[in-house]
């Protein structure tokens, strides 16, 4: 039985990752100039194709891996974030996390123009563990209560979301535009530079995640059996949630606030593989990537010439999401 749930689980990886380089591979074709699917190959294997090579390579690709990246740990950052608060209405947006790093972000750009695009990410981190920590205090009462934070941080976000606006209505006149699409959620415009900035982060942290998904199953008991099964519970729920905000900073930091790719992505995880975390979250990472490729194919090809920001479709399929999951709770409860 174990050895067939094991099985089934490896195959629905491999399925993933095979459908996650099929979407790849589509969105790599698919533009407002049409690439045939022979020229793809062609130019992937080293062939050079000219115009061909040139958007494949310089445009489409990196834009292709960027959101590999950023879907992936967003979806990491949400499965870890449930798992650490026992609760599958958490996500980084809902908490705050992402709020905080984009306003810490917009601070960043709108304040300290000239500096590297490198830090970015690291402010982004900075502004998310803020926000995460006075979330915890203002919801902090003999106890934390889960339903108080997922109603603090969404009133967090609101006042992180008013923060980013006064921002960016003081800044610079010439940055409102960038800022302004970065804020919706967008990896148009997505560089080599970009997807060098966030690579390190995923493959730091990712697997650092891994490391922590026993002892998130084992939480999964309740706490009383996790201490006693020898768990270190607020240790690796302080070290989780710093996973959690680093990947959830860095992907912000690069694209901006992508909503509810967090909370959606470890629900159909856990609804494909159960609930052990060590299939969890490579399982969350791909569904994730999977995700944000098909919303950034929907925003280029749906209504060209128009580029719409692929948050604008995460945030139209994830609210109702949200809502499903609210009602669905009340109801059990």
């Amino acid at each position: 039985m174990i050895k067939s749930r094991s099985s089934r689980s490896i195959m629905i990886i491999i399925g993933l990752f095979l459908a996650m380089i099929v979407i790849s591979m589509f969105c790599l074709s698919l533009g407002s100039v049409g690439i045939p699917m022979n020229e793809v190959f062609r130019t992937l294997i080293g062939q050079n194709l000219g115009s061909s090579d040139l958007i494949l390579l310089n445009f489409r690709l990196p834009r292709i891996l960027a959101a590999i990246l950023i879907g992936a740990a967003l979806a990491v950052s949400g499965t870890l974030l449930q798992g650490v608060i026992r609760n599958p209405l958490a996500s980084p947006d809902i908490l705050g996390v992402t709020g905080g790093a984009s306003a810490a972000a917009v601070a960043f750009m709108t304040l300290f123009t000239g500096y590297s695009i490198h830090w970015v990410p690291v402010v982004a981190m900075v502004g998310a563990l803020l926000a995460v920590l006075i979330n915890y205090v203002l919801a902090w009462k003999r106890g934390v209560s889960t339903y108080r934070l997922v109603l603090i941080g969404i009133g967090l976000s609101a006042a992180m979301g008013a923060l980013t606006m006064f921002l960016l209505i003081s800044g610079p006149a010439y940055l409102a535009a960038q800022v302004l699409n970065w804020m919706t959620g967008s990896i148009y415009g997505t560089s080599w530079k970009y997807v060098q900035v966030i690579f390190p982060w995923i493959a730091v942290f990712i697997p650092l995640s891994l490391l922590y998904a026993k002892e998130l199953t084992i939480q999964t008991l309740g706490e009383a059996t996790a201490l006693g099964l020898g768990s270190r519970l607020q240790f690796s729920r302080v070290i989780v949630l710093l996973y959690s905000v680093a990947l959830a900073g860095a992907a912000v930091g690069v694209a901006g606030m992508i909503s509810f790719l967090g909370l959606m992505a470890p629900h159909i995880a856990r609804r494909l593989v159960g609930n052990s975390y060590s299939l969890v979250i490579p399982v969350a990472a791909l569904t994730g990537a999977i995700l944000l490729l098909l919303a950034d194919l929907a925003g280029r090809m749906l209504f060209m010439p128009l580029d719409i920001p692929a948050g604008v479709f995460t945030a139209g399929i994830g609210a109702p999401f949200f809502l499903y999951l609210l009602f669905k709770r009340k109801r059990v409860g």
